[in-house]
């Protein structure tokens, strides 16, 4: 008679364990306590247990039981119809063993994505205006928060990575490190509809749009069919390659750890010339992170010559070593602090001198950003004598990260697969989103990409819900005259978004940052995209948008802009109308004079006898205020179609 071993016995153990554990309900991280349900509707409710096993599930608010076979794969999905608005509620879910979801309210369920500034918390690194005491009343236990953890994958996952361990109420413990634009909308919507809202936060800083689209919707446009193709031909789960270390490998201008690049005489005759400040992805170098080489020779005057200096360089995105003829002389990482360095006596030599800055930018628009008057150099305590360095730099790329398998959040459905597709199909009522500024050096390409990523997601939910974004800030420099923008062409994509049905635009060219990228102002982000919703999307008699170009006519050397009608009249906000150029054949734009007339602005200038072409608020950071009597600020545009300077950018 043939004896069982204790090793057979082990594994008979192991693999009843193994099964019994297979055969347990399970559910997705976004089925929690305290979650929200969407009201009125017939909410998806899906997960694992047996394979060919009856799952019964038992909804506490109408007593109804429902009943789904799972497949062969354990797999199930049930819809259950919700309420009106109202809770706390329970859900059972039963097979071999029960799950009891508790604490469950119904209500107004809202996602909320895009890049940093839909990430930035309240606190943390955010640190949003007036944010201890934002932080202190957020006491609204009837609003609910999920915060999807950042993943990415190369193949559509069955679930997401969630904080807390699923949904929390929301409370001045929860609140510090939620985005701070989508607890403002949805506190707004709280207030004004005095129902639960469940806010479920997925996004990535620096991030770009097509990562967040399907492979199915990106494959209609030619440009990403490889990329797409390539990445997920990648294993699902990839463990990249530390970018530092690649960035060691890669980088010409160090070896052996000595910074031969910052040296005074190397030999730099094949590098290329850059106007600074202004974020390279905007201009020369769209579609990078990673590190690039600056360098830029000055003459030292005799009365400088063995004197303490100081070198200011304003913002670098994101970090900088910078060195004076070959020596290094200070380092700062962050997108958004100025760079204030000091240049020792002793280096300070008649002749030239070489100033190298090696920067690294990880994700966004890289390079210097700052103001202009904040790039000088100068003898200690003595500014008035600066030399100013803005303007001509030479420059030269050393890794582009984008072609790596580093920063694998910025490949093309990477978000998608491993953050969105995992919530599918969870009842929702809408989407907002924020992002943008790292699609501005393509803008003409966003026209495309961002309708696309919009029917994208609806498509998988299966309806054509709510969709709300934040039109970019103003930000950098103010110009003195009319001139390019990648930033108002990605502006205007995002205003020709409004052509797709059930989309809204909160417009925030009032309320941004010359020389902070992520404005503190989450406040009145989050309130205009509540008022967008509060008027489409729950009717209220609300004016929920600024003034929205919509036509324009040519009349007696004038030309008339039409808005399309609006509740709320136009009015000037602090003086005379600013804001507006004019162009008339030549295509060279003038300041111009602009009167309000009713629902429709009167432009002019004395410089332009035949004009053809108004533009308004069209700059990185515009001086403009076009208001309507709501205070909502209108939205940049252009009467031309003339081509810009990011149209032949993919």
């Amino acid at each position: 008679m043939k004896t069982t071993t204790p090793k057979a016995i082990l594994w008979l153990v192991f693999f009843f364990i193994a099964g019994q554990a297979y055969s347990q309900i399970s559910l997705p991280a976004v089925f929690s306590d305290n979650m929200v349900l969407q009201q009125k509707t017939d909410a998806p409710i899906w997960g694992k247990a047996a394979p060919n096993g009856n799952v019964k599930i038992v909804t506490s608010w109408d007593k109804q039981t429902y009943t789904s076979k799972a497949d062969a794969n354990g797999s199930w999905k049930v819809n259950v119809k919700t309420p009106s608005a109202g809770g706390p509620y329970e859900i059972t879910i039963s097979e071999k063993n029960t799950v009891r979801l508790k604490n469950i309210l119904i209500g107004e369920v809202w996602i909320c994505s895009g890049q940093s500034n839909m990430e930035m918390p309240l606190a943390g690194w955010g640190q949003i205006f007036d944010y201890k005491k934002e932080i202190a009343e957020a006491d609204y236990p009837n609003i609910r928060l999920l915060q999807v953890q950042r993943t990415t994958s190369s193949q559509p996952l069955d679930d997401v990575t969630v904080a807390w361990g699923g949904w929390q109420q929301c409370s001045p413990a929860t609140i510090p490190e939620f985005s701070a634009t989508a607890y403002f909308f949805g506190r707004d919507l709280h207030k004004n509809l005095n129902v639960p809202i469940g806010l479920i936060h997925t996004s990535w800083g620096g991030t770009v749009a097509e990562a967040w689209a399907s492979a199915e919707s990106l494959n209609l446009m030619p440009e990403f069919q490889e990329p797409v193709k390539e990445f997920s031909n990648m294993p699902r789960e990839t463990n990249p390659k530390d970018w530092m270390t690649l960035v060691q490998e890669k980088d010409f201008g160090t070896v052996n750890n000595v910074a031969v690049a910052a040296q005074n005489k190397y030999n730099d005759s094949d590098w290329k010339t850059a106007v600074v400040p202004g974020l390279w992805e905007d201009s020369y170098l769209p579609d990078t992170d990673g590190l690039v080489w600056f360098r830029k020779t000055i003459e030292i005057p005799d009365n400088w010559v063995g004197n303490n200096l100081t070198l200011s360089l304003g913002a670098i995105d994101d970090s900088d070593e910078t060195y004076f003829n070959g020596v290094k002389i200070g380092s700062t990482d962050g997108y958004n602090a100025d760079r204030i360095y000091t240049i020792p006596a002793r280096l300070v030599k008649k002749g030239n001198a070489v100033i190298a800055v090696r920067v690294i930018d990880t994700g966004g628009g890289g390079g210097f950003h700052g103001n202009p008057a904040n790039m000088y150099i100068a003898p200690a305590n003595k500014e008035t004598l600066r030399e100013n360095l803005d303007g001509e730099w030479k420059y030269k790329l050393a890794v582009n990260l984008k072609n790596t398998n580093v920063n694998l959040q910025n490949r093309p459905t990477s978000l998608y697969n491993a953050m969105i597709a995992p919530i599918v199909p969870y009842a929702l009522k809408g989407a907002i989103w924020y992002q943008g500024e790292s699609n501005s050096g393509r803008s003409y390409q966003y026209r495309t990409l961002f309708p696309l990523m919009i029917t994208d997601w609806r498509s998988k939910w299966g309806y054509d819900f709510p969709f709300y974004f934040v039109q970019l800030a103003n930000f950098m420099q103010v110009k003195d005259e009319p001139a390019e923008s990648g930033w108002a062409e990605l502006r205007e994509a995002q205003l020709q978004t409004l052509r797709l049905n059930n989309t809204g635009m909160a417009t925030i060219i009032d309320i941004g940052d010359a020389d902070d990228i992520h404005p503190k102002n989450k406040q009145d982000v989050g309130k205009r995209l509540a008022l967008q919703a509060r008027e489409k999307t729950y009717g209220q008699n609300i004016v929920g948008s600024g003034p929205i170009y919509e036509k324009y006519r040519i009349e007696n050397g004038k030309v008339r802009i039409y808005f399309q009608p609006n509740k709320s009249k136009l009015v000037s906000k602090n003086g005379e109308l600013t804001g507006f150029a004019i162009a008339g054949p030549d295509k060279k734009f003038y300041w111009a004079n602009a009167k309000i007339d009713g629902n429709e602005v009167v432009v002019s200038s004395s410089d332009v006898k035949f004009p053809i072409a108004v533009l308004y608020a069209w700059a990185d950071n515009p001086v403009c205020n076009l208001y309507n009597e709501a205070g909502l600020p209108a939205s940049p545009f252009r009467t031309d179609d003339w081509p810009g300077t990011t149209i032949n950018n993919k």
